[in-house]
């Protein structure tokens, strides 16, 4: 190409709610890129888009100058990365990008076991559900090393915006922070919802009063729509939301912090998981709400 630098290659492993759009995008940015995800269906949209389907993770990343994961958890990176042989297959001097939400232990663990490999790791989870992944405006919380980071901003503004915050296991810290606000807020939208309606106020009307007021926020334009508009298909599940809620609180103990707001959010989360809510989206905690207010 003559004038222009070659992109580098990429892979991307895990084709889920987020995994699929953010691929899609680099596909669309010109980068040559290969994917793998366990259930093969998944990936094979990408096809029109130039993507080549790997049969394998390891087949996936050989020649990869960048390898993107956004997994389930840290049990499954690291069954995917050390047991199902990637990190092995990864050529020297390549860069791991974990978007998934992790334990910051288990990042920190990653890195080093990588490190020793050659691999160069950034723990990098996103924010911004499947809206920002589809539109390119991830809020990206980069933990690492930050020449690394600063060298893959081509890349990175594909996605969203990327923010260099600390060390390895940094951008999972802020990450959990990040799912501690979102969770803490979902949960007084929905707690305001239920004392709207049993006030004998509109939902709706309540919600558009407040809009660019004080209580503003994404998850009162966004989460509080879909609890007016009672649409809870998953961008976000309740599963994953009390998933890193646990962490945050397993954190929290280990750094002896008391997290009353975020503690109680993650009992009702962890009720409304119980009573069948886990594949619903996080703002479907107003059914359980509901639920425990069966006058509202």
């Amino acid at each position: 190409m003559s004038g222009e630098t070659a992109k580098k290659s990429i892979a991307f492993l895990g084709l889920g709610l987020m995994g699929l759009p953010m691929a899609r995008r680099l596909a669309r940015a010109g980068y040559p890129l290969t994917v793998w995800n366990r259930d093969t269906a998944k990936a094979k949209p990408l096809e029109a888009e130039g993507a080549v389907v790997a049969s394998s993770a390891t087949d996936a990343v050989r020649d990869a100058d960048i390898v993107f994961t956004m997994m389930t958890n840290g049990d499954v990176v690291g069954s995917v990365l050390f047991d199902g042989g990637v990190a092995d297959a990864m050529k020297t001097g390549a860069i791991l990008i974990d978007t998934s939400s992790i334990a910051p232990s288990i990042a920190r663990e990653h890195s080093a076991k990588l490190a020793d490999m050659g691999v160069r790791h950034l723990d990098a989870p996103v924010s911004g559900g499947v809206v920002g992944a589809d539109a390119g405006t991830l809020a990206i919380m980069a933990g690492g090393d930050g020449d690394v980071i600063a060298g893959l901003a081509d890349v990175f503004a594909v996605l969203g915006r990327v923010t260099h915050v600390g060390p390895s296991g940094a951008g999972q810290v802020c990450k959990l922070a990040n799912q501690q606000i979102v969770a803490v807020t979902i949960g007084a939208v929905a707690e305001a919802m239920i004392l709207v309606q049993a006030g004998g106020a509109s939902r709706e009307a309540f919600r558009n009063a407040i809009r660019g007021g004080f209580a503003e926020s994404r998850i009162l334009e966004l989460h509080g729509a879909r609890m007016v508009e009672r649409n809870f298909e998953p961008g976000g599940s309740s599963n994953n939301q009390l998933k890193d809620l646990n962490t945050v609180m397993a954190l929290a103990k280990e750094l002896s912090l008391q997290l009353p707001l975020t503690q109680t959010v993650t009992g009702e989360f962890s009720d409304f998981v119980f009573e069948g809510g886990g594949e619903k989206d996080h703002s479907g905690l107003l059914l359980h709400f509901e639920n425990i207010n069966p006058k509202s």
